[in-house]
């Protein structure tokens, strides 16, 4: 009777164990799901040395391999809890390491120059290396510096990204206290001007228009389903931030990052920005954990704080020549709006973008509190005053890549770019960026001068209040890291991420985006569309050859501007202009200069020169007689003005082409399609020109579905177009909306928000909406 009553008990015992299990596991291959009944599903590496711990039932990962259930383990939390317990149990060093932020990785490594890397101290090599491996410094950095958000660029394919993911996630878990990595992708959904959109296949990732063609667009809604795509995309990468939106306003016609923006609109701007947040960071159904973030959430950091739209004279703040933003119009306001009223006032239960980035100028004469010229990131009024107290802005601070390093040269764009703090230490310039108010640096994966700075702190303040700095940043770090899953589960399925990367629905998606996102300029006598079987010219255009930033040399070329057998599937093709019934002449808009130049240096002059929006040479006679703002260590003057120096476009031969076939042709129709980055000056080509097409980044097959009439432009321009560059010299940097535009032949202007369809120009609500 007792061995009964005692095998009952075993029995009911061993029932009720069973019953309070509320997960199973499941091996992955090089990794196990474990999955919650009511909870969330976790992902860890056997190999790493992490075990599963049981609490009511439920399984948890025992990231620090103590045996207990702290509170940053316990997915139950809210994250701000998890990462308050987090932080406080970290070293210095381990906070040092996470406010650190990548150089450049890409997947596999080059095998020189930037972006390389090494395997076992060798360089990769196709066929032997594993590109799924990580290189010998990203195991560094990892594990000597606790380095955790990684940016990467190229990947050789969407499933060697997952591989590669799993295996620096695995051995992120291995370390420390098991923090995952956080990883981050600059704008990669980009066309491939030639590639052929086929709505049954897929592709490598979707292919979207550029930042600029989604304005066109005035569709806040369409920005918002890009950034729900973009994130599907990049989850299944293993990408969990997003270094965009991009959202200065584009108030200077010639600054080269024009086409990142949303145009000059200080309302359509925020629209668009607060859309496309929206999008990135929103989880809905099983992929909410709290608050719409979650497994479907990519963080975005929303980009330039206080707004690097208004360089001097157009130059860039990636060079020392262009460190200076001014405000001969005092709207230095204006440029905050697409931030607080857009990016940090989100619809949607996230909120406020989770990162922002502040831009490498000098606001220049814009501190208030301590009259300091330095660089926004390095400027306590702009970041803490303004930023924090202020706007109560209260996410994650990075800054740009590269603003520690030191200043070596005027026109490099790898160079360091400390502007107003060259004569500053690097220890004492991470110690000044601290004290802004900031939270990670970018582009540096060395954790030594972080605590540097922090030693530099304690004997400033104290180690009780450096450590509660330190703190502080680690929170808000760690808050982006939980609040997308990555603590439960970072792992991938490769087959997985190859069914979502690129599927037909997402390449779809985009390539309806695109033909929405292109604006007709000039329709005379309803050249377009050009139905049936019609007879095209299209003559070949030579692109000289050129450098990109890294020093990357392109051969010049002299060939069509669309692949002839995909214009062949539309019209028939001849290179006999009195064969055509019409021209297509494919250009780009005038390519400006980065405003400085050598040579006119070694000619004794200050080596500053016109950025010029026309194809034809320029002579600046309306330039300013001073510049507003100057001076560099390297350099013995102040006055940075241009005036009455010249510039041509390096692709002045493209006005030459339109205005050759417009002779040609003799007097049929010329259509011109322009692939636009900047504002240009269209009085050199547009009199040659029947029909105008511009766009902002699209497959070639776009434009031929919109000459051909299988579908209608109904985008609007997000800019301005000016008249003359001296309507260009004569306006403000930091104003939108202040130049007379362009007139065409047919009396229309090229105004901000103009645009045609088939039956004439889009009379609707959208341009006066986003004017205001």
């Amino acid at each position: 009777m007792k061995s009964f009553q005692l095998l009952l008990l075993l029995v009911l015992f061993s029932f009720s164990s069973s019953a309070q299990k509320k997960y199973t596991e499941t091996p992955k291959g090089n990794f196990t799901l474990v999955q919650n009944n009511g909870g969330q599903t976790l992902g860890y590496s056997p190999g790493s040395g992490v075990k599963i711990i049981s609490a009511d039932g439920f399984a948890f990962k025992d990231l620090n391999r103590n045996g207990v259930l702290d509170k940053f383990e316990d997915w139950r939390l809210p994250a701000a809890t998890r990462a308050k317990d987090l932080a406080s149990k970290l070293k210095i060093e381990e906070i040092a390491g996470l406010m650190l932020y990548s150089a450049h990785q890409s997947v596999p490594a080059r095998s020189s120059g930037y972006f390389s890397g090494t395997y076992n101290g060798a360089p990769f090599k196709p066929g032997e290396t594993d590109p799924t491996e990580l290189t010998d410094q990203q195991k560094k950095f990892l594990k000597e510096d606790h380095l955790r958000h990684v940016l990467i660029t190229v990947v050789q394919s969407p499933e060697i990204a997952a591989q590669w993911n799993n295996k620096l996630q695995a051995y992120c878990e291995s370390l420390d206290n098991g923090i995952p990595a956080n990883n981050s992708s600059d704008p990669r959904h980009g066309t491939r001007a030639k590639a052929e959109y086929d709505a049954g296949s897929g592709g490598e990732i979707s292919m979207w228009p550029g930042t600029l063609g989604l304005a066109a667009s005035f569709d806040p809604a369409l920005a918002e389903a890009f950034g729900q795509i973009a994130a599907t995309e990049y989850r299944a990468l293993g990408i969990t931030t997003a270094l965009s939106p991009q959202v200065d306003i584009a108030t200077e016609p010639r600054w080269i990052r024009f086409n990142g923006t949303f145009g000059e609109s200080p309302s359509l701007s925020a629209a668009m920005a607060e859309a496309y947040c929206n999008g990135f960071q929103t989880s809905t159904g099983k992929k909410e954990i709290r608050d719409n973030w979650g497994f479907g959430s990519v963080n975005a950091m929303v980009k330039h704080w206080p707004g690097g739209g208004a360089g001097e004279a157009g130059r860039d703040a990636h060079y020392a020549n262009g460190k200076f933003a001014v405000y001969p119009g005092n709207n230095f306001d204006a440029h905050l709006i697409p931030f607080i009223n857009g990016a940090f006032k989100l619809k949607g239960k996230t909120k406020t973008a989770s990162a922002v980035m502040p831009y490498y100028t000098i606001s220049w004469n814009q501190d208030k509190k301590n009259n300091e010229n330095v660089g926004n990131s390095y400027n306590q009024f702009l970041i803490n005053d303004l930023l924090r107290n202020k706007y109560k802005y209260d996410g994650v601070v990075c800054t740009d890549w590269g603003i520690t390093g030191d200043h070596k040269s005027m026109d490099n764009f790898l160079d360091g770019k400390s502007w107003g703090v060259e004569s500053l230490s690097l220890a004492e310039r991470h110690y000044k960026i601290l004290m802004a108010g900031v939270d990670q640096f970018g582009g540096n994966n060395d954790a030594k001068p972080v605590i540097e700075a922090y030693q530099i702190g304690v004997n400033a303040h104290g180690e009780a209040k450096m450590r509660a700095r330190m703190e502080a940043s680690a929170v808000r770090l760690l808050m982006n890291i939980f609040r997308v899953g990555l603590f439960e589960n970072p792992y991938l399925d490769p087959a997985e991420t190859k069914s979502i990367v690129g599927k037909p629905e997402f390449m779809k998606a985009g390539y309806d985006a695109q033909l929405k996102s292109v604006v007709m300029l000039k329709n005379k006598s309803n050249a377009l569309p050009a139905t049936g079987k019609k007879t095209v010219y299209m003559p070949k255009r030579f692109v000289a050859a050129s450098r990109n930033f890294l020093g990357v040399e392109s051969p010049s070329t002299n060939d069509y501007p669309f692949s002839i057998d995909l214009v062949k599937k539309y019209f028939n093709v001849t290179d006999n202009p009195n064969e055509a019934d019409f021209a297509l002449v494919v250009i780009q808009n005038p390519l400006p200069s980065g405003g400085y130049d050598k040579t006119d240096l070694q000619k004794g002059g200050n080596g500053y020169i016109p950025i010029s929006l026309q194809y034809n040479t320029y002579s600046a006679t309306g330039a300013r007689e001073t510049s507003i703002a100057g001076g560099d260590p390297m350099e013995s003057f102040i006055n940075r003005s241009y005036k009455d120096k010249t510039t041509i476009a390096s692709n002045s031969t493209d006005a030459q082409l339109v205005n050759e076939t417009y002779a040609k042709m003799n007097g049929k129709p010329v259509v011109v399609a322009i692939q636009t980055t900047n504002p240009m000056v269209f009085s050199e080509i547009e009199k040659s020109a029947t029909a105008i097409l511009v766009s902002f980044g699209v497959q070639d097959q776009a434009i031929l579905d919109i000459i051909s009439g299988k579908a209608e432009p109904s985008a609007l321009l997000p800019m301005q177009m000016p008249a003359d560059m001296g309507i260009v010299e004569s306006q403000k940097e930091d104003v939108p909306f202040d130049m007379n535009c362009y007139k065409d032949s047919e009396r229309n202007i090229y105004d901000f928000g103009f645009g045609m369809n088939w039956k004439g120009i889009i009379r609707d609500a959208r341009a006066g909406k986003f004017r205001k």
